[in-house]
């Protein structure tokens, strides 16, 4: 179990790297849609390859970023039902919706979309949009972004089994503040944490 906890640390490593630097992407988007909105209205120019961008930044935001937004225990839940249950009971739960419908969907997906981005690669596929870009970047972070979601749930089943076996304390401890608030506290110096 210490080689599965070591790959667990290590998928988990790849997947923050990812999921927090994926976040400047969100400004990039920010800042060049801004700027396609003021030469539009100034001097009445656009282009489809700007929207474009946009779309594939926010593409690979989305897509990069499920991996750490599940390590994290930030996905959607209802967690009015969850909280109803025992710990165990949660436990079990996430171990199995891992292992049934998690990991078949991802790589199912994942499978799909290999062949899906090497055509497009191949055959230098362009948007149908007059001024419009290449596809197989967008199409590539479908890939990326499934393959890290893939490995990611790998080590959610490592983590929730060893945790349901007592092998390690849980890491997704329930807080009161929101998941910032508690980071900062975290690493603020003990008496100023109080």
């Amino acid at each position: 179990m210490t080689g599965l906890l070591l790959l667990s640390r290590f998928i988990d490593r790849i997947n923050e790297f990812f999921g927090r630097n994926v976040a400047w992407l969100v400004l990039a988007a920010v800042l060049i849609s801004a700027g396609n909105a003021i030469i539009r209205k100034v001097f009445d120019v656009s282009s489809n390859a700007w929207l474009e961008v946009q779309w594939y930044l926010f593409g690979a935001v989305f897509l990069v970023a499920a991996a750490y937004t599940l390590q994290k225990n930030e996905h959607i839940r209802i967690d009015f039902i969850s909280n109803m249950l025992s710990k165990r009971t949660r436990d079990w739960t996430d171990l199995f919706c891992h292992v049934v419908f998690l990991m078949p969907f991802t790589l199912l997906i994942t499978y799909l979309a290999l062949p899906w981005v090497l055509k497009s690669y191949n055959s230098g596929e362009i948007s149908a949009n007059a001024g419009g870009l290449i596809l197989w970047p967008a199409k590539i972070l479908v890939l990326i972004g499934f393959s890290l979601l893939t490995l990611q749930g790998i080590s959610e089943i490592i983590k929730r089994w060893a945790v349901i076996t007592g092998i390690i304390d849980d890491p997704w401890v329930s807080h009161d503040n929101p998941p910032g608030v508690e980071e900062m506290l975290k690493n603020m110096p003990e008496e100023q944490g109080k």
